[in-house]
C-alpha cells in the first residue's frame, strides 16, 4: 500500500443532549428509512452478500448484522483503505454482556429493530428487561460514532459488565495490547496502523491473560447510561492531532442532529424539485435510494486524489476509483443537491490533465494497488456538467477557474482524434491499441466497433476508422455550453469562434450521420459515404445535444417508441432488441439497458417536444428496472430490457445520477 493508515478507537461517556434540531419543517429523512438493505453479517473478506453504510467520503463502511454471536455491534467496518475493499471483521469492536455474573447470549432473536437512514444507524436489542440502544454517526470523513445505550426496564438494580472483543479476519490484521489500556492495530498487507483506547467503563478482551479487574455498571430501575465509541479511519494527510481534538469535543447528540439536518436539506432539494407529473411518493423513495447510493460511493481526498469523489461502485472491486464521464456525470446528479462536492468532482479529473488538453481516463487513490488509465480518455461531457452546476449556484469562480481547462480538452480532440482533419471527430486510444480505442467510447463492446480497425494521427494518438455520431453530438453540445461560458466571462471572441464552429458541426451531423431510408443516426466510415449500420443508443444523442432536424427527430422518436426495438420493459438500451446480436447478458453494451444512455433518450425527446413520449418512458424505466422502486434493493449498474433484470455490478453511481435527471424539474 502507497500509504500509510492509522486508525484510532476511542471511547468517552456521552454528555448532555444538543439543542440543534432540524431546521425544515418538512421531514424529508423519512423516505431514505430501510431504502437500502444493510443487513449483512460478513462471513469472509470479500462478502460482497449486503450493502455498507458510509458517510462524510470516509473509506470505511458499516452493515446491519444478520446473526449477532452472543455479542452487539455493527458489522465491519468495511474497509476501502486497501486492496479493492475487505472486510477487517464481523465486527471490530463488539461489545460482550455479563450480567449480574451471567454471560447474555444476544442473537438475532434478540434484535426488536434495526434502521437505517440516510443521516445514520440504529438497532435496539431487547434481553428480558435490559435494552440495548446502539446508533452510529460519521462524525467526519476519518470518524465514525458508536453510542451504546443501556435501559433497565425492569423494577430492579441491575449489574452489568461490558467487554470489547476485537474479531478480525485472517487478512493481515494482528491485534496487541499497547500502553493506556489500549489495543493497537498492524496490517501485513498495508502500512496501516492502529491505535484503540478504552474506557474503564469497558474492558479488552486482550488484556493480558484476560485478567483485568472487571468494572461493574449499576442501573437501577428505569434508568439509562450511555456510552460511545470512536472508530477513525485516518490518512497520513490528515492530521490524527487534530482529529482527536474533534473526536473529544463533539457531542453525539449534536452530531446526530447534525447530520438528520444535513440530509434531510439535500433531500428536500431533490425531492421538492420533482417534475409536477412524479409527485407520487413512489418516486420520492427513488430519488432517496439514488441520493444513499451516491453518499455511499463518495470518498474523501486521499493518496493520489487531491479531491473528492465518487466511485462508480464500492461494492465491485474493480470500481474504487475515479473516471472521466462517470464523474461528469456524477457531478450533474450532484448538482441538484449538493454543488461543492459535484464541483469537486470535477476537479479531481481535471487534476490529472495534461498540457495537451488531455484527460485521463481513470486514476486510482494508490496506484500500487491498480495504475492511473492514460490509454484513452472518454465522451466529452465535462463542459455539460459545469454549465449544469452554474445553473444550480451561479458560482462565476468556479467557471472562470475550469473554462479554460475545458476549451483545452475540446481542442484536444481535433488535435489527436481526426485523423482527416475534416472536423469531425473519432474514438481512439494513446498506445494504438484497439481495444483501448474501444474503451475511449465508453460503449466498450457495442457492435458498431465489430469491424474497426485503428489508425495512426501522430505521437501517441491513434483514431478508429470511422467517425461516431454520439463523438461529435457531444462535441457540438459542448460547443454550445463553451459559447454560453464564454460570453458569462465575456470572452466575446471564443463565445462567437464557439457558436460559429457549432453552426458548422451541426449541418454535418445532420447530413452525414443520418439515414433517411433507415430514419436514424449512424456511424460512418471517415469518407462519410458509408452508414455503420445496427439500431443504437448512440442514435439518438443528436437529440440529447439538439443537434438534429424536427424531422429527423420525429424518425429517431417511432422507432425508440417501437417495443420490437427499444420501447421495450425498461426502454432505451444499447442495442435495438430486433438485432441479431443483440444479447443482454453476454453483451455489456450489446443490449443491456445502461440509464445513462436511458436518461439522453428521454432527454432528447423532450429537447424536441415529445414531452408524452418521455413521461411514458420514464414511468416504464423505473418500474420496469428491478429494484429501482421499493426498498432493500440496490441501483444496479444496468438491466436486462426485456425482463428488468439488474446486471452486474450494484450500487452503482451514474444509474443514480441518471434517475435524479429523470425526475428533476429542470
Amino acid at each position: 500500500m502507497k500509504n500509510s493508515l492509522t486508525v484510532l478507537l476511542v471511547v468517552f461517556i456521552f454528555g448532555c443532549k444538543s439543542k440543534h434540531k432540524i431546521e425544515t419543517e418538512k421531514d424529508y429523512l423519512r423516505f431514505s428509512e430501510n431504502i437500502l438493505n444493510y443487513q449483512v453479517s460478513p462471513k469472509t473478506i470479500d462478502d460482497k452478500s449486503g450493502l455498507m453504510f458510509s458517510d462524510q467520503g470516509a473509506w470505511f463502511a458499516y452493515s446491519l448484522p444478520k446473526t449477532p454471536e452472543n455479542s452487539i455491534g455493527f458489522s465491519g467496518p468495511f474497509l476501502m483503505t486497501q486492496q479493492n475493499g475487505i472486510w477487517s471483521s464481523k465486527s471490530l469492536a463488539n461489545i460482550s454482556i455479563t450480567q449480574q455474573s451471567n454471560p447474555i447470549s444476544i442473537n438475532k432473536n434478540n434484535i426488536i429493530s434495526q434502521k437505517s437512514y440516510a443521516s445514520h444507524l440504529e438497532q435496539i436489542y431487547q434481553y428480558k428487561s435490559l435494552n440495548i440502544k446502539q446508533e452510529l454517526v460519521f462524525l467526519s470523513g476519518n470518524t465514525a460514532l458508536i453510542r451504546y445505550t443501556f435501559t433497565n426496564l425492569g423494577e430492579v438494580s441491575q449489574e452489568l459488565s461490558l467487554q470489547a472483543n476485537f474479531d478480525v479476519f485472517d487478512n493481515g490484521f494482528q491485534l496487541k495490547n499497547n500502553a493506556e489500556n489500549g489495543i493497537s492495530i498492524t496490517s501485513l498487507k498495508s502500512n496501516a496502523i492502529g491505535h484503540i483506547i478504552l474506557p474503564n467503563e469497558i474492558t479488552s478482551s486482550l488484556i493480558e491473560n484476560n485478567n483485568a479487574e472487571q468494572q461493574i455498571i449499576t442501573l437501577i430501575p428505569k434508568q439509562s447510561k450511555a456510552f460511545i465509541i470512536s472508530q477513525t479511519f485516518i490518512f497520513p494527510e490528515y492530521d490524527l492531532e487534530t482529529e482527536k481534538d474533534l473526536i473529544k469535543t463533539s457531542n453525539f447528540d449534536y452530531v446526530l442532529n447534525a447530520r438528520k439536518s444535513e440530509k434531510n436539506k439535500e433531500l428536500n432539494a431533490l425531492i421538492s424539485n420533482r417534475k409536477p407529473q412524479f409527485k407520487d411518493s413512489i418516486y420520492a423513495h427513488v430519488l432517496a435510494k439514488s441520493h444513499l447510493t451516491l453518499q455511499n460511493n463518495w470518498r474523501i481526498a486521499a493518496g493520489a486524489l487531491n479531491y473528492e469523489g465518487l466511485f462508480p461502485s464500492y461494492h465491485y472491486k474493480w470500481f474504487n476509483g475515479f473516471w472521466s464521464w462517470d464523474s461528469w456525470k456524477h457531478a450533474v446528479g450532484l448538482s441538484y443537491y449538493n454543488t461543492t462536492l459535484a464541483k469537486n468532482q470535477m476537479r479531481v479529473m481535471f487534476d490529472f490533465q495534461r498540457d495537451n488538453g488531455f484527460i485521463v481516463d481513470c486514476i486510482f487513490r494508490d496506484t500500487t494497488i491498480e495504475a492511473h488509465n492514460y490509454r484513452d480518455t472518454k465522451p466529452p461531457l465535462a463542459t455539460w456538467a459545469v454549465s449544469k452546476i452554474y445553473e444550480k449556484d451561479k458560482d462565476l469562480s468556479f467557471v472562470k477557474e475550469l473554462y479554460p481547462k475545458l476549451k483545452k480538452y475540446h481542442y484536444w480532440w481535433y488535435k489527436d482524434r481526426d485523423h482527416d482533419q475534416d472536423g469531425l471527430c473519432e474514438y481512439g486510444s494513446t498506445d494504438g491499441t484497439l481495444i483501448a480505442a474501444k474503451w475511449e467510447s465508453g460503449m466498450d463492446n457495442a457492435i458498431r466497433f465489430d469491424n474497426s480497425k485503428i489508425l495512426k494521427n501522430g505521437e501517441n494518438a491513434f483514431s478508429i476508422d470511422q467517425e461516431s455520431v454520439d463523438l461529435n453530438a457531444y462535441l457540438y453540445a459542448e460547443k454550445i455550453y463553451l459559447s454560453q461560458l464564454a460570453s458569462l466571462l465575456n470572452q466575446e471572441e471564443d463565445h462567437q469562434q464557439f457558436t460559429a464552429e457549432a453552426i458548422a458541426l451541426k449541418q454535418k451531423i445532420q447530413s452525414q450521420f443520418y439515414d433517411k431510408t433507415d430514419g436514424w443516426f449512424y456511424d460512418t466510415n471517415l469518407e462519410g459515404n458509408t452508414f455503420i449500420k445496427g439500431e443504437g443508443s448512440e442514435g439518438w444523442t443528436a437529440l440529447w445535444a439538439k443537434a438534429a432536424t424536427q424531422d429527423q427527430a420525429e424518425a429517431v422518436k417511432n422507432k425508440m417508441m417501437d417495443p420490437a426495438k427499444f420501447f421495450t420493459k425498461v426502454p432505451f438500451q444499447t442495442m435495438s432488441a430486433d438485432h441479431e446480436k443483440f444479447n443482454p447478458l453476454k453483451g455489456y453494451w450489446r443490449g443491456p439497458n445502461w440509464l445513462d444512455q436511458a436518461y439522453f433518450g428521454v432527454k432528447g425527446l423532450r429537447n424536441y417536444g415529445f414531452n408524452s413520449e418521455a413521461d411514458q418512458a420514464t414511468i416504464k424505466i423505473i418500474e420496469g428496472a428491478e429494484g429501482v422502486l421499493g426498498k432493500g434493493h440496490s441501483i444496479r449498474e444496468n438491466y436486462h430490457p426485456i425482463t428488468g433484470e439488474g446486471l452486474n455490478a450494484k450500487n452503482f453511481s451514474w444509474s443514480a445520477a441518471h434517475l435524479i435527471m429523470l425526475l428533476q424539474n429542470n
